[in-house]
């Protein structure tokens, strides 16, 4: 990492301190969450055919929703996979960031598709509710059961790396979906086994469309959150804007913006007023170093200035 300096005549200073977007660190970082997509890809498209047809013959509701909502994991593994990829672009003169972004917008595109699908879920709930259908549990239960283990086999494939980014927690919440909606139609397919009572099958759809419509809610906020260039949720600016007054040297901070760039690649910009010139590498330092070490924020640009040009400023702005 490096931090540069540059004097722009008396009044002020600019510094930087980052690893660009298409770093080798940031680069690598990628690849164990890429290859896991991809297994979990082939598992789930492979057992998605095995459910949508054993949902057909079985006419269960539950099973025809998991197999839907598999599908669209296939989608949105794929459309991940893909995101993950072209992100790796290296930057452009008019695209500076490169492509980062791709990661957050196929996220929320994930979430999006599910709300969709939760709401068509409870539609057919619906129907079933005022005209039962007949089930046949015993296969409906063998699908579910078959759901249920490539499910627990792809969560546990994604839960570490679904901590760390946003596009991966994506899909991890899909196949999250998933699993849900295989214990459900467990229960539905014990139940219905037991006692005959085809309404469990339609009314664990309703209960396992709701669980999927409360985390995609969560998943399309974030997003919309990082697209927006709101603070992330786990740094405070009124923190870090007393971390930086804190340093010697600095006696005001001001225009402070923290945002993330994609999931795990935080920046901060603003304004730090010093008394002393001869302080102004030190003090874009000083803040470099804090805002990592403290924040882990990789991309710094700080604007210098001299407290006397400042208050000049200030004092005019006021006269306005």
């Amino acid at each position: 990492m490096t931090a540069h300096g540059h004097d722009h005549g008396p009044d002020h200073g600019h510094g930087h301190s980052h690893a660009g977007p298409g770093h080798g660190a940031h680069s690598h970082a990628r690849d164990a969450p890429r290859r896991t997509l991809l297994i979990v890809l082939g598992i789930t498209g492979a057992f998605m055919v095995a459910e949508f047809v054993g949902g057909l013959l079985s006419n269960s509701l539950a099973l025809l929703a998991d197999a839907a909502h598999m599908f669209t994991d296939v989608g949105a593994l794929g459309l991940s996979l893909f995101a993950m990829w072209f992100a790796q672009r290296p930057a452009t003169n008019q695209k500076t960031y490169g492509y980062l972004r791709l990661e957050i917008l196929a996220a929320l595109l994930n979430g999006a598709t599910l709300i969709i699908l939760s709401f068509f879920i409870f539609v057919e709930a619906a129907e079933r509710l005022r005209e039962p259908a007949e089930i046949r549990g015993g296969l409906m239960l063998a699908v579910a059961a078959g759901g249920l283990v490539v499910n627990l086999i792809a969560a546990f494939m994604l839960h570490r790396s679904a901590g760390e980014n946003l596009n991966v927690r994506g899909a991890y919440l899909h196949v999250l979906g998933d699993l849900l909606g295989s214990v459900g139609a467990i229960t539905a397919a014990v139940i219905i086994l037991l006692t005959g009572w085809t309404l469990a099958d339609p009314i664990t759809s309703v209960l396992v469309g709701g669980l999927i419509l409360i985390s995609s809610w969560k998943l399309v906020r974030e997003s919309v959150d990082i697209l927006l260039e709101a603070v992330p949720s786990h740094l405070d600016i009124e923190e870090i804007h007393g971390a930086i007054r804190d340093i010697p040297g600095v006696s005001e901070v001001h225009d402070l913006h923290v945002w993330t760039v994609t999931s795990g690649y935080f920046a901060m910009s603003g304004h730090a007023v010093v008394d002393e010139p001869e302080r102004t590498q030190a003090v874009l330092e000083a803040i470099r170093d804090r805002m990592h070490d403290r924040y882990g924020i990789e991309h710094v640009t700080v604007q210098v200035e001299q407290r006397r040009m400042y208050q000049i400023r200030k004092d005019g702005e006021e006269g306005v």
